[in-house]
């Protein structure tokens, strides 16, 4: 990874503030860690990459900015801490309410005017704020829900793991909207905890 942005905001969030007190000292590792509901906080080489490929090729690259940014899956709070870095306003759904709340707390500390924590089904994303600019997914599905590429802007990018094929597993994808309609792109393989519906 080699945006610099990214790698700006990936050096001024505490990693360690989003981990259980007990796995504080991993909290530095290329690692996924579990935060509790069997959800995990992404390895920090995955974050870095997923972000990346927001900004890859983009006006984004350009400004310095995702503009205004859909996050599916809060978890702990981390990747939002990072996009509330890097973007204009950061809306981030959680469908787990524990999480939600867990995610809340840890993100007051740091006082993101910008970040919004939403609680309810990710799936169908966050109409009241669309379109987005940007949309990325912590969670894997076999599909792309339909309702994320209603709400992605024209230029805008989606970005998340899906069960393209069932020999391969889970691929990061991108998709782009453009006036003439969506791009898709599959890139490297990865694993991530599956998308739900619904919430918890």
């Amino acid at each position: 990874v080699r945006c610099e942005p990214v790698l700006v905001a990936m050096a001024s969030v505490p990693r360690h503030l989003f981990v259980d007190t007990a796995l504080a000292a991993q909290a530095y590792e290329d690692t996924a860690l579990p935060i509790g509901l069997g959800q995990t906080i992404s390895k920090p080489s995955v974050v870095a990459r997923m972000l990346a490929l927001l900004f890859d090729g983009r006006d984004a690259a350009r400004t310095g900015s995702l503009g205004r940014v859909l996050e599916i899956g809060s978890g702990c709070g981390y990747q939002a801490a990072l996009l509330s870095l890097l973007a204009q306003q950061v809306i981030s759904v959680e469908r787990l309410r524990p999480l939600h709340e867990k995610a809340r707390d840890n993100l007051a500390l740091l006082r993101r005017s910008n970040l919004r924590l939403v609680y309810g089904d990710g799936r169908l994303g966050h109409a009241p704020n669309a379109p987005y600019d940007a949309i990325v997914c912590a969670a894997g599905g076999d599909d792309v829900p339909q309702p994320w590429l209603d709400q992605l802007a024209i230029g805008g990018r989606l970005l998340a793991p899906t069960r393209a094929d069932p020999q391969k597993g889970q691929v990061l994808i991108t998709v782009d909207r453009t006036s003439d309609g969506l791009i898709r792109r599959d890139h490297e393989s990865v694993h991530f905890v599956p998308l739900r519906s619904g919430t918890a």
